[in-house]
C-alpha cells in the first residue's frame, strides 16, 4: 500500500479575498490546491456597476457559470466580430484561450459566479489586464496607438485596475454592438438550469452541457448535481477529465480512490471545492438533511463516465462471484442496470 498525504479538499471561501472598488475574487490553482493539477478555480462577486476589467488569459479558456445575481460580458474575437451577452442564476459562458473580456454586474444586487480553468496551473500572472498593459507602455506610445494626446494618457490608470466600478449597464450601454433579440442560446452563452434535467426519483437531478449543446466550449464540459438527502452519487470514474467540484450548497462526503490500497474520504459544506484526477474512482455522498448543489468542471469537451452499477451489470454472474467471493444468491441482488444516483437507504 502506498500512502498519500495529498489533499483533495481546498476551503475556497475561506481564503483571503482579493478586493476592489466592487469587487471580490478567491481562486485555487494548483500551487493553493496541489491535487488540482488540471484545472483551476476562481469564485468572484461584482457589485451593480462593477466590472472584472477587460483582459485576456495566456494559458487557459475560461468557463463560467453564475451562481447568483446577474451580469454581462463584452467579448473580442480574433477575427474581430465582438459579443455582448447577459447571464441570470444557472447560465453558463465560455471564452477560449487569448480572447480579450470583460464582466461587469448589472444588478439588481450582488453577482457571484464561478470561473473554471482548463489549466491547474492557471494564475494572474498569466492574465493580461488593458490597464496594467498601458500603465507599462511608454506615454507617446499610447498616444499614438489610441489617437490621444499626451494629456489625455495622463488621466489613464498608474497601475493595474483589476476591479472598476462605474454606471450600471442598461440597454443604451450596448451601442457598441449590433443589437438583436435577445435568444436563449448564444455563441458564448448556455442557459444550463433551463435544460430539462436527468431525475432519478429519491437520488437527485443531473444537468450537463457539452460541445454537443455548447458548441464553442471545445475544451471544457460541466455539470449541476442536485443530490437529495442520504442519497449518493454513485461510485464511478471518468476516463478522460479530471473533475473540479464546487460545492454550492449542502454538506457531503466525497472519497476518492487512488489504487494501491488508497482512498481519500473528506467532508465538505458550501464553498469548498474538490478534485477528483482522471481516472481516480470517488462518489458524492448527501450527509446533509436539504439538497446538495455541487457545480463540476471537466477539462474535456465531452463528458464520460463509467458507473460501477452498469460495470456489474455487464458481467456474467458467475464472474462476479468468483471475483468478488459472493454466493450466487448474493450476486443476485447487485445491479441490474445504471443508478447514477442511487436514493437514501432505508433498512
Amino acid at each position: 500500500m502506498v500512502e498519500t498525504t495529498l489533499s483533495f479538499k481546498y476551503r475556497l471561501e475561506k481564503e483571503t479575498p482579493r478586493l476592489g472598488p466592487g469587487g471580490v475574487t478567491r481562486g485555487a490553482s494548483v500551487h493553493e490546491f496541489p491535487a488540482s493539477v488540471g484545472i483551476a478555480g476562481v469564485s468572484m462577486r461584482l457589485e451593480p456597476g462593477s466590472m472584472r476589467e477587460l483582459h485576456w488569459h495566456a494559458n487557459a479558456a475560461e468557463w463560467g457559470y453564475v451562481v447568483s445575481g446577474n451580469c454581462r460580458t463584452t467579448l473580442m474575437r480574433p477575427d474581430g466580430s465582438s459579443a455582448i451577452d447577459t447571464f441570470a442564476p444557472g447560465d453558463v459562458w465560455y471564452f477560449p484561450r487569448g480572447w480579450g473580456h470583460s464582466i461587469q454586474g448589472i444588478g439588481p444586487g450582488e453577482c457571484h459566479f464561478i470561473l473554471i480553468f482548463d489549466n491547474g496551473d492557471f494564475s494572474e500572472d498569466h492574465t493580461f489586464s488593458i490597464t496594467d498593459w498601458l500603465s507599462r507602455t511608454p506615454p507617446d506610445v499610447v498616444a499614438q496607438s489610441l489617437g490621444i494626446s499626451l494629456e489625455d494618457v495622463a488621466k489613464l490608470p498608474k497601475g493595474e485596475a483589476y476591479f472598476a466600478k462605474g454606471p450600471v449597464p442598461d440597454d443604451a450601454s450596448f451601442i457598441s454592438a449590433p443589437r438583436k433579440e435577445p435568444e436563449l442560446v448564444t455563441v458564448h452563452r448556455y442557459p444550463l438550469m433551463a435544460q430539462v434535467p436527468r431525475r432519478v426519483p429519491g437520488g437527485g437531478v443531473q444537468r450537463t452541457v457539452t460541445v454537443d449543446e455548447f458548441p464553442i466550449s471545445t475544451t471544457m464540459a460541466g455539470s449541476v448535481l442536485e443530490i437529495q438527502p442520504g442519497a449518493l452519487r454513485e461510485l464511478h470514474w471518468h476516463p478522460n477529465a479530471d473533475e473540479w467540484q464546487y460545492f454550492i450548497e449542502g454538506t457531503a462526503e466525497m472519497a476518492v480512490f487512488l489504487a494501491e490500497g488508497n482512498v481519500v474520504i473528506d467532508q465538505y459544506e458550501a464553498g469548498d471545492i474538490g478534485y477528483a484526477p482522471m481516472g481516480s474512482g470517488h462518489y458524492i455522498k448527501n450527509t446533509g438533511p436539504g439538497v446538495l448543489r455541487v457545480l463540476i468542471g471537466f477539462n474535456s469537451p465531452k463528458y464520460e463516465s463509467n458507473e460501477l452499477s452498469t460495470w456489474l451489470a455487464t458481467n456474467p454472474p458467475a464472474v462476479l462471484s468468483t471475483n468478488l467471493g459472493l454466493p450466487a444468491e448474493t450476486v443476485a441482488k447487485l445491479p441490474k442496470e445504471e443508478h447514477f444516483f442511487v436514493p437514501k437507504r432505508t433498512g
